[in-house]
């Protein structure tokens, strides 16, 4: 479907140009919302805008964005709770904790009403489902299900203080955003990113979504969206496969790639004389330069995405070779790939669809246990890589879900929601490692030590990669100081 040009000369026809472009890139429905914008127009940078140079001396230049939806167990992963086992099955309430919790002055405080709560101080106290064991020359504590990680624990920083003020999935936006669903859309993390230093690829879009997002009930795409810094700084979804890795925005399955190169060349040569026609045209060059990049993109995705090009032992490192790990392998692998050629920021998501496959109300031993045996291999898989590739010093991996879940039992055997304390983790970029920062109480119950509100999570992002937010704020858009954050200097090295 062709674009209608608005313009007084066009009377209501297409376009010269348009047509020519249309017809030259044959992008039908084409839904990369990052190259054009919403009406199909790119528009030039303008005075203000960041000129892609960080403000400060960068520790990394890339991120990975590890995503876990569905609310991760802290309490079974990365934040051991002996306390739980010793009074398993009394309730909150008749256990010696209640005091703490209820006149904690974290309870309630900056976090709105959680239904939850009154509850679960009823709830019997549930026992930790999965042993730990220290890991690495640092001892931390990890859980048992991650005996991959565990080779890993030397390059991690926990972050065991989380808190956020969602207790339903909709936290998997405020997690991206900082913002409560009730406040309306805005910008992600990766897009304050694509928005702050573009491009470090002429040919691969800079902020790249694999893996299926969070259900429209939990924000959906708005979680790699980007507001109102426009839609060219959104992530582009893309599909590991390298047969079809960009839905809508191929050519047909019937043009060759030599037919497709013949194309491009024309298309170029075409805007190269509307450049001359008209070069004081910044609307056009922009255009012209999206097109370009999408055009790039029609080559050089399904490369990126064709892992068997990749060596036996680095399959077999990410788990390529087991039908469990192999999915969320490739995504991993495909990760290191698009960073290693460019890529600024790859948001991966697992569990994607309804509130999140780690969502365990019940079950949660055979939940978390599939789940981290699905992910454990090829997480570490991709550190590992990273490193041995000289990889991990400049790019910052981070590992997050929305919330942790309650110390008390749900339905028997799971656990509810839980946004008063929940874990994460950091590694490369910067970041040191065989590290823990912050707690939680002796249940797992409040974060009392070294709190961080999610935002503290995109500071500290933004400032490994040289960039101050409030240089990166948009007129008319004012953020409030919990939007910004504050980078966690414990864990930076």
């Amino acid at each position: 479907m062709f674009h209608v040009a608005h313009s007084a000369n066009c009377c209501g026809r297409v376009s010269r140009r348009t047509f020519l472009a249309d017809v030259g890139m044959g992008f039908t429905g084409l839904a990369l919302g990052a190259l054009l914008f919403h009406d199909g127009v790119a528009h030039a940078v303008e005075p203000g805008k960041p000129d892609g140079k960080p403000h400060f001396k960068p520790k990394a230049k890339r991120v990975i964005w590890l995503f876990m939806l569905g609310g991760v167990s802290h309490l079974e992963t990365f934040d051991p709770k002996p306390a739980l086992n010793k009074f398993g099955g009394k309730t909150i309430d008749e256990s010696p904790f209640k005091k703490a919790v209820v006149e904690s002055p974290y309870y309630r405080k900056n976090v709105m009403d959680f239904v939850g709560t009154p509850r679960a101080l009823l709830n019997k106290l549930y026992p930790l489902q999965v042993g730990f064991t220290k890991r690495g020359k640092s001892g931390i504590d990890l859980s048992d299900w991650w005996p991959g990680l565990g080779e890993c624990a030397d390059d991690l920083a926990v972050v065991r203080s989380m808190w956020t003020t969602d207790n339903d999935h909709a936290a998997q936006l405020q997690f991206h955003t900082g913002r409560h669903v009730f406040e309306g859309f805005h910008p992600t993390i990766g897009s304050w990113v694509h928005y702050g230093l573009g491009a470090l690829s002429d040919n691969l879009p800079q902020f790249v979504v694999l893996g299926s997002p969070p259900g429209d009930c939990c924000g959906g795409v708005a979680t790699h969206g980007a507001s109102y810094l426009g839609p060219e700084h959104a992530g582009v979804p893309l599909v590991v496969d390298p047969r079809n890795p960009l839905p809508f925005g191929t050519p047909g399955a019937t043009v060759t790639r030599e037919e497709r190169k013949g194309q491009l060349e024309l298309l170029r040569d075409l805007n190269d004389l509307a450049g001359v026609e008209y070069p004081d045209d910044p609307a056009l060059r922009a255009r012209i330069k999206a097109y370009e990049l999408a055009a790039k993109m029609q080559l050089a995705v399904p490369e990126v995405m064709d892992v068997a090009k990749e060596t036996a032992a680095t399959q077999k490192l990410y788990g390529l070779d087991n039908p469990t790990t192999a999915a969320y392998g490739r995504q991993c692998l495909v990760a290191r790939r698009l960073v290693e050629r460019g890529v600024r920021f790859v948001q991966v998501y697992d569990g994607g669809g309804g509130g999140g496959g780690w969502d365990a109300h019940g079950k949660l031993k055979q939940n978390h246990g599939s789940n981290c045996a699905r992910v454990d291999r090829p997480i570490a898989g991709l550190l590992k890589d990273l490193k041995q590739r000289g990889l991990l010093d400049e790019t910052l991996v981070v590992w997050a879900t929305e919330f942790g879940r309650t110390p008390g039992a749900e339905n028997a055997d799971g656990r509810d929601h839980h946004p008063y304390g929940f874990s994460v983790w950091l590694a490369g970029g910067g970041i040191k490692g065989g590290v823990i920062h912050g707690a939680t109480d002796e249940i797992g119950f409040h974060a009392v030590e070294h709190r961080h509100y999610v935002t503290d999570i995109h500071a500290t992002v933004l400032h490994q990669l040289g960039l101050d937010s409030r240089k990166l704020e948009v007129p008319g858009h004012k953020r409030l100081e919990i939007d910004h954050g504050k980078p966690i200097k414990e864990i930076i090295a």
